[in-house]
């Protein structure tokens, strides 16, 4: 009998923001390793997703939504930094996938698609969120519309939220990956430290509740993270522009804050399945958005 082929590989998850990349990733990890709010523009850091399946095993790369104008003089530093960390996933990984929303396709799809047919990577559409297609009879011309005149290995209507249509996905694009051993053990999930992840457990409750007042003007900084037997102690600061902003954050007698910091420190217990002792800071460093030293600082690196 013969041994069944097992594939490894690194795999690019890219589109324009807001499609559901960082849902796709957590949903093929079946862990929580990206945020993910309804706000565009969540994840900001590139980082890996390592899903391990009996077949292989895929090392996703989600990325920031592209925009076009990022690259331009008059984007902000950050927008510059989440550009620069998108494009730079194509670099060295074996294939990669393109996600838009089911039933559209505008001018910042096509530009991640053009990026991506420039690096002359296989790429597999993935057309999510077809679960909120209320007319099913659409996605067949949808499909015939948006895959005239471009090159895909392979297109996958899905749901990333539901988990529906991953198994086919999953399949063919490990035949996209080189026949080798695991890039990494099976129970891990994401070369991100808890350090990190704890920050953007802290972020992805800033961008849920106060996503329309400051939907960018928060970025999070880990001061300490110590463990204490079954305890992880954990001090985070909150950094926003301008004192009005941090009002706030921190909220009427501080009720805001608060439900931020209890509700971060729940998916922070279930992440690291230990109790958290959670400690936050809200401080204010005038346009750190837009200032190339304190994002490196903040840990914004391409």
């Amino acid at each position: 009998m013969s041994t069944p082929v097992y594939r490894a590989g690194h795999v690019a998850v890219i589109g324009r923001p807001n499609v559901g990349k960082s849902t796709l990733t957590n949903a093929l990890v079946g862990a929580k390793v990206s945020i993910v709010s309804n706000r565009p523009q969540t994840t900001r850091h590139r980082l890996l997703g390592i899903a391990s399946f009996d077949a292989g095993q895929l090392v996703l790369v989600d990325t920031p939504g592209l925009h076009r104008d990022q690259g331009k003089a008059t984007a902000s530093a950050m927008h510059r930094s989440m550009n620069r960390a998108a494009r730079g996933a194509l670099e060295g990984v074996d294939a990669a996938l393109l996600v838009v929303v089911a039933g559209q396709w505008d001018e910042a799809d096509e530009f991640a698609y053009q990026a991506l047919h420039g690096a002359r990577l296989p790429v597999v559409l993935v057309v999510n969120q077809v679960d909120r297609q209320k007319d099913k009879t659409a996605l067949l011309p949808y499909l015939a519309k948006v895959t005239e005149g471009r090159e895909f290995a392979a297109v996958h209507p899905v749901s990333a939220l539901k988990r529906k249509g991953l198994e086919a996905l999953v399949k063919d694009v490990l035949a996209l990956c080189p026949e080798q051993p695991a890039l990494y053990g099976e129970d891990e999930i994401t070369d991100r430290s808890q350090r990190f992840l704890a920050g953007e457990m802290l972020r992805e409750q800033l961008m849920r509740q106060l996503g329309k007042e400051l939907p960018y003007a928060t970025t999070v900084e880990i001061e300490r993270f110590e463990a204490d037997g079954a305890l992880y102690r954990i001090g985070a600061v909150i950094w926003v522009e301008r004192d009005g902003q941090k009002a706030i954050v921190i909220g009427k007698g501080g009720e805001r804050l608060r439900d931020i910091g209890a509700k971060a420190r729940q998916h922070m217990e279930r992440l690291f399945g230990c109790k958290v002792f959670l400690e936050t800071w809200v401080r204010v460093r005038q346009g750190w958005s837009d200032d190339e030293a304190a994002l490196r600082a903040f840990g914004y690196r391409d």
